[in-house]
């Protein structure tokens, strides 16, 4: 997390930790994309994504938890509980 903070970068994942750890300290960086719903194949992800960036700025997607499922993608800026 703190790498991609130190970089401007954005985390891609599938493990439910990471938007708990951001959740809980606050943060309003990085972005997380996370992907949902059991195992993607390459191909479901890479499909995915492209979805979700036509659908999305850069914008919306940094300092927010995008939630990557099946039928439908969700955002939800940060921080969470404020």
């Amino acid at each position: 997390m703190s790498r991609a903070m130190r970089e401007g970068r954005i985390v891609i994942t599938a493990d439910l930790d990471y938007p708990r750890l951001l959740a809980l300290a606050h943060q309003t960086e990085p972005g997380l994309i996370l992907f949902r719903d059991g195992s993607w194949s390459d191909a479901e992800i890479v499909a995915r994504m492209d979805d979700m960036l036509r659908a999305l700025t850069p914008d919306a997607i940094e300092g927010s938890i995008i939630v990557v499922e099946r039928d439908r993608i969700r955002r939800r800026r940060l921080p969470i509980g404020d």
